[in-house]
């Protein structure tokens, strides 16, 4: 259990350096990277909305077809 603990602590300790390392070293200012972040999350919902209407409409179908049958 000891060593789990230990493995645990440098886990999060090598999380939060690495962490703090890429805000340190990103290329965009806090403000540009939370607005490509937003725009990088609508455009992944966006097209995510689109495949479920698609597929919606594929089932649709597929149920009017089998039902006919």
């Amino acid at each position: 259990m000891n060593k789990f603990m230990g493995f645990m602590a440098g886990a999060v300790c090598g999380a939060l350096v690495g962490g703090i390392t890429a805000l340190l070293f990103a290329p965009m200012s806090g403000q540009e990277l939370v607005q490509s972040a937003e725009e990088r999350w609508d455009l992944t919902m966006s097209e995510a909305r689109r495949a479920m209407e698609e597929r919606r409409r594929e089932l649709e179908t597929q149920y009017r077809i089998a039902k006919e049958s």
